[in-house]
């Protein structure tokens, strides 16, 4: 992007405290958090600095003091890298740079090598390198303006396109490529659901914050081994396995990539594919650390990024996860007023539950269907359509006015989902309801 220094393994962290109204602050993040982030990056934390301002610098951030602080810790114990706990734009990133001759990485930036080390898969690795050039793009405008004049000379004159400008073409074009190739994994994945739809079987999606222990739970009601490690970001590609539940219900289980708070909006994008087994399942178990300090807020995360892929309306079962770590916390499923599952309390780790969260989650794919009859005018072809790709029509006449009569059963998120996807309310089409 511009003359960068080289990077290295030993870093001094940076953490700013915004005295400002905190639940509207962008830049407001967890130390202990952020500490977790370095670690699962696997740097060497030298020193944390931290401060206290009413609003960021715009040439810095921080202020010329602070910078100066940094400087001298970073050449008392000579340190590789300067990362802050905050969104910093490119000029304030290069200003920084310049200032303190270190490589100096924001929090997306980690976020995106925490990614990079992560991912093993083809299209795991497609997604990180389509986030992390996008991220890239933004840094471009300002970082090259040494390169922004043509070429000239003997010898030396070119088509007329500045280096900046080649730069950007390479860019966008390689973006554009990544997008096609990931366009014809997410047609493989949605091949597969329809597949699993004809058959009728369910599909369970684990969500939840980074670490919540999702991973260690799926290992253990799966018999797989998808990597378990007590580091953030420790699973990115999606792993599917079919379980039978106690009842013989058979059910797709699929272990999701973990939330984070500000999770960068190119990483939710690039991941839409792989979030989609979230987005198409019939039941969510959302997994949360029971014994985390800050577990509403990371419950109130995970929600919004549901929101922004649109699987908010999906039956949820929250499943509260590491009651090891809680004094007198035992196993349970917690019930609504009709009795329906919403909460079943585990340890993953201790094999603590797991009986009672495969009854919740039978009870859950079983109960949760729409059934009933549908009227619907010769019109509706695409309605149609789309229920018999859902494998939802049981039976089908006509009335006596030309209008399609249709016995249907399918599951209530599927119906859910149809009605988002057509824009429609559709249960002006439903004569009878089981």
């Amino acid at each position: 992007m511009f003359d960068r220094h080289a990077g290295g393994e030993s870093a001094i962290l940076v953490h700013i405290d915004f005295q400002q109204d905190l639940s509207q602050d962008k830049n407001q993040e967890d130390l202990s958090e952020f500490v977790e982030l370095v670690r699962s990056a696997g740097l060497n934390v030298l020193d944390i600095i931290t401060a206290k301002r009413s609003a960021p610098d715009p040439k810095y951030f921080i202020g010329s003091g602070k910078i100066e602080e940094i400087i001298n810790v970073k050449n008392a114990l000579d340190a590789d890298l300067v990362i802050f706990n905050h969104a910093l734009s490119p000029a304030q990133e290069r200003n920084i740079e310049k200032a303190v001759q270190a490589r100096v990485i924001n929090r997306i930036g980690l976020i995106l090598d925490i990614f990079a080390q992560r991912a093993f898969t083809f299209e795991g690795k497609l997604q990180v390198e389509l986030a992390q050039l996008k991220h890239l793009s933004t840094r471009l405008v300002r970082g090259w303006t040494h390169l922004e004049r043509q070429k000239g000379g003997i010898g030396m004159r070119g088509p007329g396109e500045t280096q900046l400008e080649t730069d950007r073409r390479l860019l966008r074009d390689r973006i554009k490529y990544i997008e096609r190739r990931l366009e014809k994994v997410g047609k493989q994945r949605e091949q597969g659901r329809r597949s699993r739809k004809r058959a009728n079987i369910k599909t369970v999606s684990i969500v939840g914050y980074t670490n919540a222990g999702k991973s260690t739970l799926f290992n253990l009601t799966t018999d797989a081994q998808v990597l378990a490690e007590d580091k953030l970001f420790a699973t990115l590609d999606p792993t599917l396995r079919r379980i039978s539940l106690p009842q013989g219900t058979d059910v797709i289980l699929a272990d999701t990539v973990g939330f984070i708070r500000h999770l960068p909006h190119d990483l939710v994008a690039a991941f839409r594919a792989t979030l989609e087994e979230s987005v198409e399942a019939n039941v969510l178990l959302h997994v949360i650390d029971a014994a985390s300090e800050r577990r509403e807020e990371n419950m109130e995360e995970v929600m919004k990024v549901l929101q922004q892929i649109g699987a908010d309306e999906i039956p949820m079962l929250q499943v509260f996860n590491k009651i090891d770590a809680i004094e007198g916390a035992e196993p349970r499923i917690d019930r609504d007023d009709s009795g329906k599952p919403i909460r079943v309390w585990v340890s993953a780790l201790k094999n603590q539950g797991i009986e009672l969260l495969k009854e919740a989650i039978e009870e859950l794919a079983i109960e949760e269907q729409f059934t009933g009859r549908l009227q619907i005018p010769p019109s509706k072809g695409r309605l149609r359509g789309y229920l018999y790709e859902l494998n939802a029509i049981e039976q089908e006449q006509y009335s006596d006015n030309g209008d399609l009569v249709l016995q249907v059963q399918l599951p209530k998120a599927d119906w859910i989902r149809l009605s988002r996807q057509l824009e429609e309310d559709l249960s002006g089409y439903i004569i009878n309801a089981e």
